[in-house]
């Protein structure tokens, strides 16, 4: 899965439950929210004050840490 600025929260927690440790450690608490949910990546990190171009890099730093971790997940 790619993950842009126009991924939903659900979208990216559905694929990746790790990722709500990154959002979180960017200062987006409200992870489990139920209306970020249908939020994209933009919008959330609009209302948090956040770059949302930091917080893909961030996210897309996890990512990559972790299928160099395990060369054999499928992305």
């Amino acid at each position: 899965m790619e993950i842009t600025k126009e991924t939903t929260m659900g979208e990216m927690l559905r694929y990746d439950m790790g990722i709500a440790g990154v959002l979180m450690r960017c200062g987006m608490h409200c992870v489990g929210c139920p209306s970020s949910i249908g939020e994209s990546l933009e919008m959330a990190c609009q209302v948090h004050g956040l770059d949302p171009d930091q917080v893909l890099d961030d996210i897309q730093a996890y990512l990559d840490f972790k299928k160099a971790q395990d060369p054999t997940q499928a992305q």
